[in-house]
């Protein structure tokens, strides 16, 4: 006989007692595990710990904002993101979704509604790997969530740029990625050609990461085209 089919895991991010009540009962009677957080900041840790298969998130949140856990979210977490707000002007909606946001559902809700469009994103992210929070490669640990990188047992410290290099070639190990795609990625599309400044940020990288960044264990040049992680 097999083993039954785990419930999805849903996130809820809200900071109205009333919402989370709603959505705790709405959701779990239809069998799903809900878990609740009242800010931004208890909603990226849950996150992070439970790498839910769905989060459901308001935007007017205390302190950090529904856009800004959005964008957190995204520079690790691939699993379907349902905004759910009493904003219903299309700039809300456009800024959401240029978030990183899968679904925008205005309050007042209804049950049914809510409840087709995490069907319908549950079953378009069901075929999807699930990307790893961290990412080993080596004695190389990289924590994508907590944007924190060891080498053995010692922590490194990397400026925001540093780390947002690494994590995007940790997310492509063992794959030639152009300087372009770098810049881009991290930097903007207005810096695409500035290979000079990309070079630099490597160059202390390697100083960071590298037992003899001379001679580079993980952060390969690939002469011409751009840089690869190299998994071994």
């Amino acid at each position: 006989m097999s083993a039954p089919e785990k419930p999805a895991v849903v996130l809820v991010i809200d900071d109205e007692a009333q919402i989370r009540r709603a959505l705790h009962s709405i959701l779990s009677t239809r069998g799903y595990r809900v878990l609740a957080a009242v800010d931004g900041e208890e909603g990226l840790d849950l996150a992070i710990e439970h790498n839910p298969d769905l989060t459901v998130l308001d935007l007017a949140l205390p302190e950090m904002s529904g856009l800004e856990v959005c964008r957190e979210l995204r520079t690790w977490y691939h699993a379907p993101i349902l905004v759910l707000s009493v904003r219903g002007a299309d700039a809300d909606k456009i800024a959401a979704l240029d978030a990183g946001a899968d679904d925008y559902v205005t309050k007042p809700f209804s049950a049914g509604e809510l409840l087709a469009r995490v069907r319908a994103l549950l079953r378009r992210a069901s075929g999807q790997a699930a990307a790893a929070p961290v990412i080993t490669v080596g004695d190389l640990e990289v924590n994508i969530a907590q944007r924190r990188v060891r080498r053995g047992e010692q922590e490194i410290e990397l400026t925001r740029t540093e780390f947002d290099i690494l994590a995007y070639l940790a997310q492509n190990v063992d794959t030639v990625v152009t300087s372009r795609m770098i810049l881009e990625r991290v930097w903007g599309p207005e810096y695409r050609d500035d290979t000079q400044t990309l070079r630099v940020h490597v160059s202390h990288l390697r100083k960071k990461i590298e037992s003899n960044p001379s001679v580079p264990r993980y952060l390969l040049t690939e002469p011409g085209v751009g840089f690869r992680l190299a998994a071994s």
